[in-house]
């Protein structure tokens, strides 16, 4: 055989033992992109409370099973002994500028209220992939709100519309003209993906009634926009005697909508003798919902902790951050608050998953079902002494605490402070400390795994 036909035929069948040898002994392109490794699965949409590994794929979820092997993905994470559920879902959070004037801290402006909105990426501190804004803006406010925060943020966020045009702090949230129904419904109907639904608060809690200012105004209008819209209406309210909570929750509220602020101080949670007030279980049977809308005036342990000894826990855990809370509050630690008074970890993941998912009529999310997007928390419990405050800066300790150790967000690793799935600093890449260029952002980290 002439040398030249030698050398080809070698190279042609190196080439076939390279391709079609048994698997392991050629190198292959890994099955998943990431593998969370050996953590305990809470994913209460598929009944799922077990160790269990989980595989993301081109930021899908492509397998929750035992003993994935780990040749089978190109970055894989320990999380031995922490937790891994669905990204967690706050269906009550705040952002942008809502009704506040752009120059709110001018004399000449028509409000002076610091806009409520904060970052929506500070969720993923507590695990947090998906938040809805909660009525911050209204119809005439809401492009505005979307093109400066919802199509920027990297945590997905959704929103309740308030029935009040120009949405909060911004002077108008009492005047009955700007709860226009039929605005409402277009805006909804317009981005029907984005707006699951509608909010009315701070209406009228104090002054006399008048021909305007009827005691049901907000209420009735964001009910009729609702029903126009097809979508539930989240209610932040204020009883007074001829606008009681009995009948918010009992004749106003359909089933579906969301009673949010359910432990703040001025509903009748529990009765003069202490016990629980049977018009909760009454409305419960109707399918109000109960959400937490813990905020900076809403959470009282001494409405939270006697009514769950009772038995009467919110059907979903939420934080109402603004500006006015942020700092001594997130989603972690509304959870580890129910979590001290001796709620089970699996319970309050669905609290905090497919419940509100259920809520807003977003089955998608909630759930590490395999094809779904790649929103996962990784999250740890603590044991220790530690100490939780309410709205009335008193305390309550318990000894236990939930942290988030790492948030992925369409197979992203967006949170990560510990390390977690990070190389060693001994063992990274030289490259990534001292870069001839800074053209491809890749090349300043210390390894390839998609972080921003």
């Amino acid at each position: 055989m002439p040398l030249r036909r030698k050398l080809t035929f070698g190279l042609s069948a190196a080439l076939a033992l390279l391709l079609f040898s048994p698997r392991g002994t050629h190198v292959q392109a890994p099955h998943y992109d990431l593998l969370l490794k050996g953590g305990h699965v809470i994913d209460p949409a598929n009944h799922v409370d077990s160790v269990m590994d989980v595989a993301v794929s081109a930021g899908k979820i492509a397998a929750v099973e035992k003993n994935i092997p780990t040749t089978e993905a190109g970055k894989v994470v320990d999380v031995t002994g922490l937790y891994v559920t669905p990204g967690l879902i706050d269906i009550h959070y705040h952002i942008g500028h809502g009704g506040a004037p752009l120059d709110w801290f001018t004399p000449q402006a028509r409000a002076h209220n610091l806009p409520l909105g904060i970052p929506a990426d500070l969720a993923m501190q507590s695990g947090v992939t998906t938040i809805v804004d909660a009525g911050t803006a209204g119809a005439e406010t809401f492009t505005l709100e979307k093109m400066e925060v919802i199509d920027k943020a990297k945590v997905r966020v959704l929103a309740f519309l308030n029935i009040v045009a120009n949405g909060m702090e911004g002077g108008l949230e009492q005047t009955v003209d700007q709860m226009d129904v039929k605005r409402c419904g277009e805006m909804i109907h317009k981005y029907p993906d984005i707006i699951v639904g509608v909010k009315t608060a701070h209406y009228w809690t104090e002054a006399p009634w008048d021909p305007e200012h009827t005691p049901w105004a907000a209420v009735d209008r964001a009910i009729e926009c609702g029903q126009s819209a097809g979508v539930p209406v989240m209610f932040d309210f204020w009883p007074r005697p001829d606008r009681t909570y009995a009948d918010l929750i009992l004749k106003k509220a359909r089933p579906g909508d969301i009673h949010t602020h359910v432990f703040a101080q001025q509903f009748p949670i529990l009765l003069p003798d202490g016990k629980l007030n049977p018009i909760l279980d009454e409305a419960r049977k109707r399918g109000v919902i109960f959400d937490v809308g813990h905020g900076a005036g809403s959470f009282w342990f001494r409405n939270a902790v006697p009514a769950f000894k009772q038995g009467f826990i919110p059907d979903s855990m939420s934080t109402d951050l603004h500006t006015g809370n942020f700092t001594i509050l997130s989603m972690a630690q509304v959870i580890s608050k129910f979590r001290a008074m001796g709620i089970p970890l699996n319970d309050l993941v669905r609290r905090s998953t497919v419940n509100p998912a259920s809520e807003i009529h977003r089955p998608d999310l909630g759930t590490l079902s395999v094809g779904k997007e790649a929103d996962i928390a990784v999250l740890e419990e603590l044991q220790g002494h530690f100490g939780y405050i309410d709205c009335g800066f008193a305390r309550m300790d318990g000894n236990v605490r939930i942290i988030a150790r790492m948030t992925v967000r369409a197979g992203r690793i967006l949170y990560d402070p510990s390390g977690l799935s990070m190389v060693e600093w001994e063992k990274a890449r030289p490259q990534y400390f001292n870069t001839p260029t800074l053209g491809n952002s890749m090349l300043a980290m210390a390894d390839d795994y998609p972080r921003h």
